[in-house]
């Protein structure tokens, strides 16, 4: 089932109950473009350049369908333009993937009301995510990518991916409008833009979405585009991955000391030749980013709309030579961006920043059709807000973990990815769109009969690496520490009754997990016939359902979570690494 018709299905269930686009085929090597203006960047008029000239890049990423932010960055994006108008100087609008995944009114339209908001916005270009894959087929269709092709080509503005082939080739997916880069004019400078998708999309998309694609290596893919669009006249050359980092401290772009050691998008730009591209716009890790690496600047804004990013470019106004680049911290929007209503936006560029009139228009009708279905009651009251936590074990994940295995008959385990938690579930009495954003994917319930053994192996793999978020689990207590052969596992029940290696389990979990996603099973090689699928309702279905029989719920109450009788017992945290 189409996964927004599965998301409207569930909704109705509850209520019952309670700049320019030009166009070429994919190709490595893409024809020469001539320049073309749009809407975003034609502030430069016909009279002779300055001296020096600034381009102004402002970047969104991992906007997650938080389509509330757009009119007020909207507001920046024209203060902005207004400032580069009258220096003489340009302004381009860039999204780093993971534009549609994660709220009702955008997974209402399967992201079509997010390329709409982007129409009057004027984005200038954007690149994939993983996430843009999440809805599969369109509507009684049976194209696995049936939904993201239909955004490409509604898009007005252009989508790109480098290095997205079809697998068992080193060629783009024969997809109507899909770009591996563009060369536009960004008031009269020939800017080439490269997109990128992070290594990791196999292994974090659903499998049955992702049939037939693969992701090649991206320093090399963007340093080939960043060589084309050079040779096809690129005076200036912007990566957009959907890729990125994690730094703590903005205060001087090329000290890295607060940055996370093992960033993607820091290696790719580390793999790239000197003078190939001149700034990148990161996304992926939900961070804040704003650092210079191998002389390149990188910016990354958080996600859900709560920051942009900024780089401005000086040049030479005669040669169009790169004289400086500055890097610009996470810009938050206001204090605190929520679902409420407006918020206090902050003056830019010398000037008062109000929300433009015509995206909030644009939005308002996806926004109406959300809040018809968001008010839907569950029937339960929380008493404290419950934190989302992805790397550590957290009174959200295991309340899901829990409704989860209530859900499934006879069910001994469950076991849900701590990337799956999306937002807090606040406190007061529960409706839909709060349980909708806490946990925002489409997914199915899945079965998996397993020994203790082959439950043990998966979760020994998970503890001893850091990738995604810790799972979260119900049914059981694990104790994990080192012993004489690595790392050593005890499974025991909620009874106390410890779980024996040649035991049989009956695990509840998400399909996404069970069909590889996060590469969670990956150590059981599981055939199909073990994995057993419910199609007659969502994930977020069966946890609904499941609220309905606790109509009090607490963080506090020690039968979800007991900071000092943990469920994830572990001897150091994760990776959990012995020495050998």
């Amino acid at each position: 089932m189409p996964l927004s018709r599965m998301t409207l299905a569930c909704v109705w269930g509850l209520l019952l109950a309670a700049c320019s686009q030009p166009v070429a085929p994919p190709a490595r090597t893409q024809p020469r473009i001539p320049p073309v203006s749009s809407a975003a960047t034609a502030t430069a008029t016909a009279a002779a350049r300055p001296a020096q000239l600034v381009l102004s890049f402002l970047g969104l990423n991992d906007l997650h369908g938080r389509l509330r932010a757009l009119p007020a960055f909207a507001g920046y994006a024209k203060n902005l333009r207004l400032a580069r108008a009258k220096d003489g100087g340009a302004l381009a609008l860039v999204d780093a993937g993971d534009m549609f995944q994660g709220t009702l009114e955008s997974n209402l339209t399967e992201g079509a009301s997010v390329i709409a908001a982007y129409r009057v916005l004027n984005m200038t270009v954007a690149t994939l995510g993983n996430h843009e894959f999440d809805f599969g087929p369109v509507a009684d269709g049976h194209d696995p990518q049936g939904a993201i092709r239909a955004r490409i080509s509604e898009a007005s503005f252009p989508i790109l991916s480098a290095n997205l082939v079809v697998r068992g080739s080193h060629a783009s997916p024969p997809w109507n409008k899909l770009r591996r880069s563009v060369l536009l004019n960004v008031g009269g400078v020939r800017v080439g833009f490269v997109g990128l998708l992070t290594h990791e999309t196999p292994s974090i998309v659903m499998s049955a979405w992702f049939t037939g694609l693969d992701v090649e290596p991206l320093a090399p893919a963007l340093e080939q585009e960043a060589s084309d669009l050079r040779r096809q006249g690129a005076e200036v050359v912007i990566g957009i991955a959907h890729a990125g980092a994690d730094c703590k401290n903005f205060t001087d772009p090329s000290d890295l000391s607060s940055c996370s050691a093992d960033a993607e998008i820091f290696d790719v730009a580390r793999a790239l030749p000197t003078g190939s591209v001149d700034a990148i716009f990161a996304g992926h890790t939900h961070a804040g980013v704003a650092h210079l690496v191998n002389g390149i600047p990188i910016v990354e804004a958080y996600a859900r709309g709560r920051a942009f990013s900024r780089i401005d470019l000086r040049l030479d106004g005669s040669t169009h030579r790169v004289l400086e680049r500055k890097v610009f911290p996470p810009h938050e929007l206001c204090p605190k961006l929520t679902e409420d209503g407006p918020c206090t936006l902050t003056d830019y560029e010398g000037q008062s920043t109000t929300p433009d009139p015509d995206v909030a228009e644009a939005i308002q009708p996806a926004l109406a059709k959300a809040d018809h279905f968001r008010q839907a009651p569950l029937g339960c009251t929380v008493s404290e807000a419950m934190a989302c936590e992805h790397g550590s074990e957290s009174a959200l994940g295991n309340l899901f973990a829990d409704l989860l295995r209530e859900s499934v008959s006879g069910a001994d385990v469950a076991v849900l990815n701590g990337g799956s938690l999306r937002a807090d579930l606040p406190a007061g009495q529960l409706s839909y769109g709060q349980l909708f954003e806490a946990m925002p994917f489409d997914n199915l319930v899945a079965k998996i009969r397993m020994t203790g053994a082959e439950l043990k192996t998966v979760i020994s793999t998970h503890l001893q690496h850091d990738a995604h978020g810790l799972i979260s689990v119900s049914g059981i207590r694990v104790d994990a520490r080192c012993g004489k052969t690595g790392v050593e596992l005890k499974l025991v029940r909620d009874n106390g009754k410890a779980i024996t290696d040649r035991e049989i389990l009956l695990v509840a979990t998400s399909d996404y997990l069970a069909t590889g996603g996060d590469g969670l099973f990956e150590p059981l090689a599981l055939p199909t016939p073990r994995i057993q699928i419910d199609t007659s309702g969502s994930f977020r279905d069966a946890l609904a359902r499941s609220l309905k029989r606790h109509p009090q719920l607490s963080p506090r109450d020690p039968r979800i979570f007991d900071p000092a009788r943990p469920r994830l017992a572990l001897s150091s945290p994760r990776p959990l690494i012995c020495p050998h």
